[in-house]
């Protein structure tokens, strides 16, 4: 995982807006913009449902692609995930 500093310095290829929704809602919506991530590219997920932070790095992994971490922004997380095939 990178440092919370890294992670606000990325900037994401693919941004995926899933506030106000709840689980399953963030993960379906980070596997169908996931296609449109070229390899290596940075994917953000923008969630408010708590349930996310375990979800996600476990899709991420499952899936094969490195989740680099998180941070909250005014209310919100925004998670990070690397596209790795």
């Amino acid at each position: 995982m990178v440092t919370i500093e890294e992670l606000h310095d990325l900037t994401a290829d693919t941004v995926v807006d899933a506030r106000g929704t709840s689980c399953p809602g963030p993960i379906l919506a980070a596997k169908k913009a996931i296609g449109s991530v070229s390899l290596n590219g940075i994917m953000e997920v923008q969630a408010t449902d708590s349930g996310t932070l375990k979800d996600l790095p476990a899709w991420s992994k499952k899936m094969g692609h490195e989740y680099l971490g998180y941070f909250e922004d005014a209310g919100y997380l925004r998670l990070f995930i690397k596209k790795a095939k």
